[in-house]
C-alpha cells in the first residue's frame, strides 16, 4: 500500500471495444507516475454507451481488478470517462455587474461571473459536464485572465459547455456504483485525450485533436491555451468493419481480421494489383479478395469522418486556429496512412499522439488507445490541486444518483 503522502488516482474509460482502468499515484512534489493498468474487452456497450448493464459492470469488474492486482492497492474511487453523441459543446457568456461605481473586482465577483455563465438555457433533461472558463472581459477589455483587483463597473467571461442527457450519464455511474466504487467525477473523454497528448505549447499555439475511437470519433480544439471547441461523431472502427462486411460480402468477424491485417486509409501504389484468397467457412469454393477494393472502402468511410470534423470547424472560424497542427488518437490513430489521410483534409501537420505527461508503464503509455484512461488520470491530479468549491461541477450528478439508489 501507498503511504498517505502519495495520492491515488484511477481513471475509468468504458470504451465500446475496451474496458480500461489505469491506476495512478501522485507523489509530494506533484510527480504523476502510473502503477497499474487494467483492461478488458467490452460487451455490453455500443457506439460509447451502455446496453447491457449487467454484462457492462462485469467488464468494468474484471478491468478493475486487474489494474489492482498489477498495483497492488484496492481501487475505492475512480474519475469516469463518458462519452456518446448526445454529449455537445458550446460556448457562453456571462455577465456581471459591479455597482454602484468603479471599485475592485473581488474573488466574490469572479464567483458571481461563473455562476452567471453556468446559467445556460439547457433541456430540462440534461446536466452540465463540463464548464471550461476561457477569458475574463473586464469594461471591455478582452483575454483578462486574472481580474480579481482590476477596477471595473462590468465583468464578463467566456465558458466553454460541455453537456449530455441526464439518464444517458447515470448508466456508467449507476455501473460503477453498483461495484461499491465511487465517482470522483465525470469527465468527458474527447477532454480527457486532450489532456494526456498534448503539451502546454500546444495548447497555446492551437491544436485539434482527434480521438478515433471504435464506435465514436470525439475532437477537442485549444486555442491561446484553451478549449475552444468540443464534439462527438457516432462513428468510429465499428463502423469500418461494418462497411466491409457489406462490401466484400464477408462474417463481421471476417472483416474486422481483414481490417487489422490488410486495411488501411489511402489507396497506395503497393496496393495495385494485389489479392488475398480467402478460404471458405461455408463449403463452397475459395474467392479471391482485391485489396485495393478493400482501401478504397475504408478510404471513403474515414475521409467522410474527418471530412465532417474539418467543416465544422470551418463553421466555427477555428482552421486558422490550428497552429500546431492535428494530433491523433485511439485505435482508429493505427490504421496504416491515417495522418497522411488527415493532413490532406486539413491541410495541416498531423502527428500520433503521446502521453508524454505521466511516468511509468513506459510500453503501456506509449499506445494511443490509452490517451482516455491516462487523462482521466491527469485530470484526477489536477483535480486534487483545485480548492474545494472549484472541484465537483460533475460529481454533482454521481451524488444525485447515489441517493437515489439509497431511496430505492
Amino acid at each position: 500500500m501507498f503511504s498517505r503522502s502519495h495520492h491515488v488516482i484511477v481513471g475509468l474509460e468504458i470504451g465500446t471495444s475496451k474496458v480500461c482502468a489505469v491506476v495512478g499515484r501522485l507523489s509530494a512534489e506533484g510527480v504523476l507516475n502510473v502503477v497499474g493498468v487494467g483492461q478488458h474487452r467490452s460487451r455490453g456497450v455500443r457506439k460509447g454507451e451502455i446496453v447491457d448493464l449487467e454484462t457492462a459492470s462485469e467488464d468494468i469488474r474484471k478491468a478493475l481488478v486487474e489494474a489492482e492486482n498489477m498495483a497492488n492497492l484496492e481501487v475505492r474511487s475512480v474519475f469516469l470517462g463518458v462519452t456518446g453523441a448526445h454529449i455537445c459543446g458550446f460556448n457562453n457568456r456571462g455577465r456581471h455587474h459591479i455597482p454602484p461605481t468603479y471599485r475592485e473586482i473581488t474573488e466574490e465577483d469572479v464567483q458571481d461571473v461563473i455562476k452567471n455563465a453556468r446559467a445556460v438555457n439547457l433541456p430540462a433533461d440534461h446536466h452540465v459536464v463540463h464548464l471550461i472558463r476561457q477569458h475574463f472581459i473586464v469594461d471591455g477589455q478582452p483575454e483578462v485572465v486574472n481580474p480579481v483587483r482590476m477596477e471595473a463597473r462590468q465583468m464578463e467571461l467566456d465558458v466553454h459547455v460541455v453537456h449530455g442527457i441526464t439518464s444517458r450519464l447515470q448508466n456508467p455511474i449507476k455501473a460503477v456504483k453498483g461495484l461499491q466504487i465511487e465517482v470522483e467525477d465525470i469527465v468527458f473523454n474527447g477532454v480527457a485525450s486532450s489532456l494526456a497528448v498534448l503539451g502546454n505549447q500546444e495548447k497555446e499555439l492551437g491544436a485539434l485533436v482527434i480521438d478515433l475511437g471504435s464506435g465514436v470519433t470525439e475532437y477537442v480544439v485549444y486555442a491561446e491555451g484553451i478549449i475552444k471547441h468540443t464534439g462527438v461523431l457516432a462513428v468510429g472502427g465499428d463502423h469500418v468493419t461494418n462497411d466491409l462486411a457489406y462490401g466484400l460480402k464477408v462474417p463481421m468477424g471476417r472483416a474486422e481480421a481483414l481490417k487489422i491485417e490488410h486495411g488501411g486509409a489511402l489507396l497506395t501504389p503497393d496496393v495495385r494489383g494485389r489479392a488475398v484468397r480467402l478460404g471458405s467457412e461455408t463449403g463452397a469454393s475459395d474467392r479471391t479478395l482485391n485489396i485495393e477494393h478493400l482501401r478504397r472502402i475504408m478510404s471513403l468511410r474515414l475521409e467522410e469522418t474527418l471530412e465532417i470534423i474539418a467543416e465544422d470547424l470551418d463553421r466555427a472560424g477555428l482552421l486558422d486556429y490550428l497552429r500546431a497542427g492535428v494530433v491523433l488518437c485511439g485505435g482508429g490513430s493505427r490504421v496504416p496512412e491515417i495522418d497522411r489521410l488527415t493532413e490532406r483534409i486539413f491541410g495541416l501537420p498531423v502527428s500520433i499522439g503521446r502521453t508524454r505527461t505521466v511516468s511509468g508503464l513506459a510500453a503501456a503509455l506509449d499506445q494511443p488507445e490509452f490517451a482516455t484512461a491516462i487523462g482521466l488520470v491527469r485530470f484526477g491530479s489536477y483535480q486534487l490541486g483545485r480548492p474545494a468549491r472549484a472541484r465537483g461541477l460533475t460529481a454533482r450528478l454521481a451524488e444525485k444518483l447515489g441517493s437515489m439508489l439509497q431511496r430505492s
